[in-house]
């Protein structure tokens, strides 16, 4: 026999063995004998929620529109919805204010919820009181905070209005004068939100060691420059957290604008993408526009969450 097939023939029994060694290992191990737990919930995640967005992906390539069925032919897909959307001022507009929202939003949160945070952490006189004043908002749904905010802008007895006209000076229309009304809305969010960020950075605060404190006074440095220069750079994943928070509730405020008007158009100067999405999909039966609308929100929501994912992973947390 050839020297080749002899080596062939005495590896290959050893070969056998170890495959059969790692499947039955393969077999036994956590990942296989705990997925029976796990796998039902991941079966379900991965149709309800990535296969509705390869589906919402393959609607946007067609020309679906009212209760035609779409045609997923090959020859019938194309990128001819993104081109007329991007070329649309109605999208433009609604992603400027969209980014504008996004922002403004999380900035003013961030900065409000980090100086409550500040007071409470330093004792102030009813701090537990501040916090459940600042706190509650939070607990309440969009659909209440929008009526009682649009009882709060109304022109003739809102209360604004009263405190307006008391100063002397003319009514306001907050929702109706489209150059301040989407600074009314992000007024309106800060307040329902503000308090979610103090409770992010009141935890932070209290997770750090009281030496440092006391060094920093040991030191000379007054109660600001100890806050500023040793205490609020060590608030960094505090910071990243909240962020990532508030701007996907930024992106969801299509319940807030719908429930000020109980239609599809929200008050003039505030159309965002999902309110644009919604009002062609079900009010135009413009699927497919709908769809490459749901498309560019899905990326922006990436464009949230993949740098905090990426964050998250060189920390270690991933």
């Amino acid at each position: 026999m050839d020297t080749h097939e002899t080596a062939e023939a005495t590896t290959t029994p050893t070969e056998e063995v170890d495959w059969e060694t790692k499947l039955r290992y393969f077999l036994n191990s956590d990942f296989v004998r705990s997925s029976p737990f796990w796998g039902i919930p991941f079966l379900i995640m991965g149709v309800a929620v990535y296969g509705g967005m390869g589906f919402n992906i393959a609607i946007s390539l067609t020309d679906a529109r009212g209760l035609t069925p779409p045609d997923y032919s090959l020859g019938n897909l194309d990128l001819e919805m993104y081109t007329q959307v991007l070329g649309s001022n109605a999208f433009l507009q609604a992603t400027q204010n969209n980014l504008v929202l996004l922002v403004t939003f999380t900035t003013i949160c961030l900065v409000l919820g980090l100086f409550l945070a500040v007071l409470i952490d330093q004792g102030i006189r009813y701090d537990d009181k501040v916090q459940t004043i600042y706190l509650l908002p939070m607990s309440l749904s969009f659909v209440v905070t929008a009526q009682l905010w649009l009882w709060m802008f109304n022109n003739n007895n809102g209360l604004l209005n009263i405190i307006v006209t008391g100063l002397g000076f003319q009514p306001v229309d907050w929702i109706g004068n489209p150059s301040i009304a989407l600074g009314s809305i992000i007024f309106a969010l800060i307040w329902q939100f503000s308090g979610y960020t103090m409770v992010v950075y009141l935890a932070g605060l209290r997770s750090l060691p009281d030496d440092q404190f006391e060094a920093a006074r040991v030191d000379g440095a007054s109660t600001a420059k100890t806050y500023l220069r040793i205490i609020i750079p060590q608030l960094k994943e505090s910071s990243v957290s909240a962020a990532v928070v508030l701007m996907v509730f930024a992106l969801k405020a299509f319940t807030f604008l719908y429930a000020l008007t109980g239609r599809y158009r929200p008050p003039n100067g505030t159309d965002i993408l999902a309110t644009l999405m919604v009002r062609q999909a079900f009010k135009f039966g413009k699927w497919a526009y709908a769809a490459t609308i749901a498309t560019y929100l899905m990326v922006l929501a990436l464009g949230v969450i993949a740098p905090y994912l990426y964050y998250q992973y060189r920390q270690g947390s991933l």
